[in-house]
């Protein structure tokens, strides 16, 4: 195929489609451009695998740092696993174009998205959304698409189609829809509390874009795409499934009525094998499909119940299952908090850290880190089940970073809470929408933890049943459980707080969603998790805690110049080791400009109080009257110098060591000896002249020596000379001179010892 062209407008900018220069072996593939931003997506099918019972769609993003001109990090320079942005977009783009496919094909597809460069100002993430569903249309695989996507912001209340990086760190929300012509078939979104109503309205306005797209992709499908091709079906044969359906509805009736998840399964694992049995008997060469067969009847039967307003547990259709929650579960955490609902239980654990815990970054992203972390754990008991833990798949990063997302609109800023926090959601026991429980569980643990989040956030899902040929039949209900979710229409997640939504995820398994049921679930969904809070997370704790756990560590916070980093860091770090070694305090700056920000983590206030004096002493020069301990790092004749900070120094001068009448410096003190010593006089070269007398009990009666001391300072001015030039030698240079030595000063002319001699005064470290 020669090589094709196309060009439209998105939000003023030029989206560019070729096609048939690359990838020519796959089913179907285009290069799209944005901007700068490139997107190779390709789509590729096989016959299906033998025993496959499901639909084996593996939709990848692939992050490579050539995009952004960058050579990876790590020992091999290679791309390695991918990162969780690149996770949470494959899953972002499969839940939108998986119910467009044939629900009896088993065929392998594979879509593929390969991020070449990237402009930041045009989101990759959102060119690969709209590249596969392109690809999947041109190609032969069997799809019922096109479907269209975009990015939506929100500023000052105007909706903002595909946001640059500027208007997207300034948007109240993090938006992206999905649709076929007439409907929705995929929201995602992170938001400021943005009122429901505000919500609807941005997703009908990003639907007027979509539909544009979907109108230049049937163009382009319409020039080079190719017949689709027949693939083999998998649906089951009817007038087996019938004769099951008589023989055993009353008793999948029965199965399903009940609110116990462990009872359901126990009577479902039965029946799967008394219909095994009943194929063997009478349809011998189907009864390795005993399951499907199953399966559909219970979908069925659930179904049809919904329809008739009844449910599996006898709830009502806008009723929540039985709350509950509480706090500080474990003992030692910085804070934990446990949610139930029904069978769906999540325990949350906070732990707080500095902000070099926060989370570096790699990926073409331009966010380089993150300081709020939320994990999410989904071991095989929660659900009775017996597997090996393998680390972390796509589902549990997703709900992790749905549970995230929900969350960080309400974190105070790093100004007000100067902490790394990482909340890790472990789901004890499963039986629906985990995702939502993690979200309460852990507004309790944070505020718990005495996080001074703004509101208390809860999430809730609403379900759906529709009837595919009357968009008008249809029923949304509240907290759907698994056996709902897994039959029914949608899963539609919302989290937000009194105020609004903070995040949204929708799945769906049908052909999409019309405004009147998104704002139905909109509608729902704010009754559930106003219910949640206001009757179970406030009484268990109605507002964070003024106290951090007494096992956080405690953190402060001071500001110095910006050219001072340096001096408090030392050369090769040695200054901020010495401070860290001496206060038991971790410590982290960062710079802001013409400000540095020091953070201080310790386990008490006396060490921060330490490490704050330490670093302010270091970066201010200190006042007359501060006191410190020091150390004797150089004796002269003339005095001791002393380290009163981390590569500050100041002269304890032979007068100024005792009240008595000192002779040699090495008679009161000696090098490594600590000391207490008070600053007296900074001269106007900022020099620090300190004493050690001035702190010592002034003996009764004790002569005034000013003659002498003046003697004794014009004396000094003249050996100084000598040491002057020993400044860095060693503390021992310049003591013990014979006087023949000395007399060769005689005869020069005499200086002040301040403006002279004291040039010895600081060394850097």
């Amino acid at each position: 195929m020669e090589k094709r062209i196309f060009k439209t407008q998105l939000a003023g900018r030029t989206l560019e489609v070729e096609v048939g220069q690359l990838a020519q072996f796959a089913n179907g593939s285009v290069l799209m451009r944005y901007g700068d931003t490139v997107v190779l997506a390709t789509a590729t099918a096989a016959e299906p695998r033998e025993g496959i019972d499901f639909f084996p769609l593996s939709v990848d993003y692939e992050e490579k740092m050539y995009a952004i001109g960058k050579i990876p990090g790590g020992f091999l320079r290679r791309e390695g696993r991918p990162t969780e942005k690149a996770t949470l977009v494959s899953r972002m783009i499969d839940r939108q174009i998986r119910p467009f496919f044939p629900k009896d094909m088993r065929d392998d597809v594979t879509v593929n998205n390969l991020v070449l460069s990237v402009d930041q100002d045009n989101a990759p993430e959102a060119v690969a959304m709209l590249a596969s569903s392109l690809a999947l249309s041109i190609s032969d695989i069997p799809w019922e698409g096109p479907i269209a996507g975009v990015a939506v912001g929100l500023i000052d209340g105007q909706v903002i189609i595909s946001p640059t990086v500027e208007q997207a760190q300034a948007s109240e929300m993090e938006l992206t829809v999905a649709g076929s012509e007439t409907k929705i078939v995929m929201i995602e979104a992170g938001a400021n509390e943005v009122p429901d109503e505000v919500m609807l309205d941005a997703i009908k306005e990003a639907h007027i874009e979509i539909k544009n797209l979907i109108n230049f992709f049937k163009e382009v499908t319409a020039e080079v795409g190719k017949a689709k091709y027949s693939y083999t079906s998998f649906e089951l044969n009817q007038d087996v499934y019938q004769s099951i359906s008589n023989q055993f509805e009353d008793r999948v009736k029965t199965a399903m009525h009940t609110a116990d998840k462990e009872e359901r399964d126990r009577d479902v694992s039965a029946l799967r094998a008394e219909i095994a049995s009943f194929l063997e008997q009478a349809h011998p060469d189907y009864v390795g499909q005993a399951g499907a067969f199953l399966n559909k009847l219970e979908k069925s039967v659930v179904r049809a119940m919904l329809k008739q307003d009844q449910r599996v547990d006898n709830r009502g259709m806008h009723e929540i299952r039985p709350l509950h929650a509480e706090v500080d579960v474990l003992p030692r955490t910085h804070g934990s908090g446990l949610f139930q609902r029904g069978q769906t239980q999540v325990l949350s654990i906070v732990t707080l850290g500095t902000l070099s815990n926060a989370q570096t970054l790699d990926s073409i992203d331009y966010e380089v880190s993150k300081r709020y972390m939320h994990q999410y754990n989904f071991p095989s008991y929660s659900v009775g089940e017996t597997k090996p833990s393998r680390g972390p798949g796509r589902r549990e990063i997703g709900h992790g970073a749905l549970a995230e997302r929900a969350l960080v609109p309400v974190l105070p800023s790093e100004e007000e809470f100067p902490y790394a926090i990482r909340v890790v959601s472990e789901v004890t026991m499963s039986n629906g929408s985990t995702s939502q429980g993690s979200v309460c569980g852990s507004t309790l643990a944070l505020m718990a933890a005495g996080v001074p989040i703004k509101r208390p956030v809860a999430g809730i899902s609403s379900g759906l049943i529709s009837n595919p040929d009357d968009d008008n039949d249809y029923k949304v209900f509240m907290d759907i459980q698994g056996i709902e979710d897994f039959f029914g229409d949608m899963d539609f997640k919302v989290a937000g707080t009194t105020e609004g939504i903070t995040a949204i995820q929708v799945d769906i398994k049908n052909k999409g969603l019309t405004y009147d049921m998104i704002r139905d679930a909109f509608a729902i969904t704010k009754e559930g998790r106003l219910q949640i809070i206001n009757e179970v997370i406030k009484p268990a704790i109605d507002q964070p805690r003024a106290e951090l756990s007494r096992f956080a560590p405690k953190i402060e916070s001071i500001d110095i110049p910006a050219d001072k980093i340096r001096e408090v860091i030392g050369s090769g770090g040695k200054n901020i080791k010495r401070i860290t070694e001496e206060s038991g305090c971790e410590i982290d700056i960062q710079e802001d400009g013409p400000v540095g920000h020091v953070f201080i983590a310790s386990p008490d206030s006396d060490s921060a109080e330490t490490a704050i004096k330490l670093i302010r002493t270091i970066a201010f020069d200190p006042e007359p009257g501060e006191v410190f301990a020091g150390t004797v790092t150089r004796l002269m004749n003339f005095g001791a110098f002393v380290e009163y900070a981390p590569g500050k120094e100041g002269l304890v001068h032979i007068s100024k060591l005792s009240w008595d009448h000192v002779d040699k410096v090495e008679d009161v003190v000696e090098p490594g000896q600590k000391v207490r010593v008070i600053v007296y006089d900074i001269d106007s070269q900022g020099r620090v002249n300190l004493s050690m007398r001035d702190l010592m009990p002034k003996p009764e009666g004790l002569p005034v020596r000013e003659d002498n001391d003046r003697r004794d300072q014009r004396r000094d001015n003249r050996e100084g000379r000598e040491g002057q030039g020993n400044r860095d030698s060693g503390s021992n240079r310049g003591r013990g001179r014979n006087r023949d030595d000395k007399r060769k000063n005689f005869d020069r002319p005499r200086r002040d010892f301040d403006d002279d001699d004291r040039n010895i005064n600081v060394r850097d470290f």
